[in-house]
């Protein structure tokens, strides 16, 4: 079978290195973004089983571009993992209405994130 690939939207390098390393040590290919418009663009070519996105971008946020990748035929059927800090009541919601397919709090704890993961990918 081959390697599933993940497209990894993070501006923040700390988490993306952390996001890197949990995915490869599973076997997955992990091409990362540091914003929504690099992923639209790495998107034009480029196809995944996967989108990991941070909700908190520069320019264009996470919840956005889900709205976006969901209006397009050739991303919409893509799942997309939301990974946020935002923890309050209600913001799950807000992802998952967006099109977010699952959602993560962080700090990333690497068992329910890697779960998660996986539930999407099979």
């Amino acid at each position: 079978m081959a390697e599933k690939k993940i497209l990894l939207v993070e501006d923040n390098p700390v988490n993306r290195r952390l996001a890197i390393f949990l995915l490869r040590s599973q076997g997955y290919q992990v091409r990362e973004a540091t914003s929504a418009l690099e992923a639209f663009e790495i998107l034009k070519s480029e196809s995944f089983d996967l989108i990991v996105m941070d909700i908190q971008l520069p320019g264009m946020d996470g919840l956005e571009a889900t709205t976006k990748l969901r209006g397009e035929p050739a991303t919409a059927a893509i799942p997309v993992i939301a990974v946020t800090s935002y923890a309050m009541s209600g913001d799950r919601d807000k992802a998952l209405a967006a099109g977010c397919s699952g959602y993560v709090t962080k700090p990333i704890d690497k068992t329910i994130f890697l779960a998660e993961i996986g539930r999407h990918l099979k």
